[in-house]
């Protein structure tokens, strides 16, 4: 297959890294720019894609680009960890589409920070591969694989294992996907689910403490939030943050196991 490549972060360096260990062709590539790409250099080396049909993605509405990503004639797109939203005619350009990696157990936790919220809302956590379509992470579904949410994971602990388990479910599926064989098991009901924007954490992040919380809900929230080095919940003293980082262990793993 003819593939234009849309991704970012870790899990997309180790996916195109993967496609063409596979000798599979890639003809183009979509990356963040350049402030705002993670793993962008290993993605674009491991890419291998000529330098004219590596685009911002950022820039990806613009006709003109469309246009070029059009004459290349891709069979289908293939989105991994890519923070932009697509025209909704852009998987119009492929005739397989586009399909997305999603790091979330959909319909839960559409949208961003999916690692926070499974964990502050108690949904289930896991990884997907749908279909794209007009709306934000609600085509139909390929696969999908949950991943158990431990009670010492924190907000870094949980993300690490979705991408784990992202790369795992990406690799498990191609070969369907790339035989015209994948099934579109489940088509999600837009009413279902959760969706959360960027933004949505700043409405958990700060502390009151003049409020009453249960012990759970506070704990969930601190270790939700526990991601170092990004900024965590905080609680506000005179006029200044102060920012909470939680760690949790299980009782085997404290060192020496003695009782105080």
């Amino acid at each position: 297959m003819r593939i234009l490549f849309l991704g970012n972060n870790w899990v997309g360096w180790q996916v195109v890294q993967w496609l063409r260990e596979q000798n599979e062709q890639i003809v183009g590539l979509v990356t963040h720019p350049p402030h705002k790409r993670k793993y962008g250099d290993e993605i674009i080396r491991s890419a291998q894609v000529s330098p004219p049909y590596i685009f911002d993605g950022s820039q990806l509405r613009q006709l003109e680009i469309l246009q070029v990503i059009k004459a290349l004639s891709p069979d289908i797109g293939l989105s991994v960890l890519f923070g932009y939203i697509l025209r909704p005619d852009f998987p119009d350009l492929f005739p397989a589409g586009v399909v997305n990696l999603h790091p979330a157990y959909l319909p839960y936790n559409r949208g961003q920070y999916p690692n926070v919220w499974s964990i502050v809302e108690r949904t289930p956590a896991g990884v997907t591969l749908h279909h794209i379509d007009a709306g934000v992470d609600t085509g139909d579904i390929i696969a999908q694989r949950q991943v158990p949410i431990e009670p010492v994971d924190t907000g870094e602990t949980l993300y690490r294992k979705l991408e784990q388990a992202c790369v795992a479910l990406f690799k498990e599926t191609w070969p369907l996907i790339r035989s015209g064989q994948a099934p579109r098991r489940i088509l999600q009901r837009k009413e279902e689910g959760t969706y959360h924007r960027t933004r949505d954490v700043e409405q958990i992040d700060c502390i009151d403490l003049e409020r009453e919380y249960r012990a759970g809900e506070l704990i969930d929230v601190i270790r939700a939030r526990t991601f170092p080095p990004y900024p965590s919940a905080y609680f506000m003293h005179a006029g200044r943050k102060v920012y909470l980082r939680l760690q949790l262990l299980y009782g085997e793993e404290l060192e020496g196991g003695e009782r105080q």
